[in-house]
């Protein structure tokens, strides 16, 4: 599934994946500038999120109540230097709760990504739109 979109249509976007998407494991792929982040601020929004989201470049992690048990994880694995800081944090624990997880810079962490996920890769065309594509 491929969409292309200016910031005006992010929200339709986003819930067309949200209703089309079974998985709730999402890595995000794209060069940074691509707007990753925005997309999945919007995602989190969209979900029923309230409060204000952010990169979560140096705490590797944001989680978000959704109700009073549904969650959404955000997670940026940038800083990463191996696989096993990612274990150390518990991060099991968040990919197997039944829970929303957006991941960006999942290739850091590619072992331990579970089978049923989807990538979505976000890319910026000539125009300033951009589209993602999900697989």
């Amino acid at each position: 599934m491929k969409f292309t979109f200016s910031l005006n249509e992010i929200s339709e976007v986003v819930q067309k994946i949200i209703d089309s998407n079974p998985e709730k494991i999402i890595l995000f792929n794209g060069e940074m500038g691509a707007g990753k982040t925005t997309f999945i601020k919007t995602l989190c929004q969209t979900l029923g999120v309230k409060e204000a989201t952010s990169s979560p470049t140096f705490s590797l992690v944001n989680e978000y109540q959704i109700t009073a048990y549904q969650y959404v994880y955000h997670f940026d694995m940038y800083r990463l230097k191996n696989q096993s800081e990612a274990l150390d944090m518990g991060i099991d624990d968040y990919l197997y709760s039944g829970n929303w997880c957006f991941i960006e810079w999942a290739e850091k962490i590619s072992d331990l990504i579970p089978e049923n996920h989807s990538v979505a890769t976000i890319s910026v065309l000539n125009d300033g739109k951009r589209q993602i594509e999900l697989q």
